[in-house]
């Protein structure tokens, strides 16, 4: 008698005789892409290696636990092929419930996507030099709060399009498109704030002091095993010879 195994049987995705018996399984009716069947398995692991994240980690390596989950669908909306998509949750025992919340979840992972390209781009999330957590914090809040205003305001903003663009209706215009008309919509909007009072911008460090609060600079880590050295590959002082047939 000898310790048990450290790893299971392996879980081929183009295998299914290694799949076995799924843990949970549901049918969902879809608007674009027919029937779709969720499949998962619970308590997989992948096999780790002194790579990537895990090249400086000392030792046997951790097994982290999770699911994973196939997706079946019976068409595309553009009429190629479907294919199975597999996906990996790093939670352990899901239910049904939650199955069908990470597939919808990743499908609509492009909208999330594009939410964060319209916060940097048209709303500035990134721009200001923000030295602090907790100032990165109350400018995400502002940038929020503004994303909101913008989505509220979609009813009765105009649409002034681009000429390239398509005419739509008030209730599918994106928050850009909003953006274009807030300020004709902002005059005609209830304040709760009082008039801002007019004011001079303050005098600032005086001329020859120097700056007491330094911004903080923080070393770029690579993480890399400790006590070894790379081993860099000499360069070839003759290169190869050119394939002419």
């Amino acid at each position: 008698m000898g310790r048990p195994p450290r790893h299971g049987g392996e879980f081929v995705f183009g295998q299914p005789d290694t799949w076995g018996t799924p843990d949970t399984e549901t049918v969902t009716p879809t608007r674009l892409y027919g029937t779709a069947r969720a499949r998962s398995w619970d308590r997989l692991h992948p096999k780790l290696t002194h790579r990537s994240s895990w090249a400086a980690a000392d030792g046997t390596l951790p097994v982290v636990e999770g699911t994973v989950i196939r997706l079946d669908i019976d068409h595309l909306p553009s009429g190629a092929t479907p294919k199975p998509v597999w996906l990996w949750w790093s939670g352990v025992a899901a239910t049904t419930a939650d199955a069908d919340r990470l597939w919808q979840a990743y499908l609509r992972r492009f909208d999330i996507e594009h939410t964060f390209r319209l916060f940097k781009q048209t709303l500035g999330w990134t721009c200001p030099k923000i030295r602090t957590p907790e100032a990165a914090d109350r400018w995400t809040w502002l940038i929020l709060a503004a994303y909101t205003q913008l989505r509220l305001a979609r009813s009765v903003a105009a649409d002034r399009r681009r000429p390239w663009e398509r005419p739509v209706s008030s209730d599918r215009l994106t928050p850009a498109r909003v953006r274009r008309d807030f300020r004709h919509i902002r005059p005609k909007l209830v304040c709760p704030a009082r008039a801002p009072k007019p004011t001079r911008p303050g005098p600032g460090r005086p001329p020859g002091r120097k700056n007491t609060r330094p911004t903080p600079r923080h070393d770029v880590h690579t993480p890399s095993r400790t006590g070894t050295t790379a081993s860099r590959k000499a360069k070839s002082a003759t290169p190869r010879p050119r394939r002419t047939g």
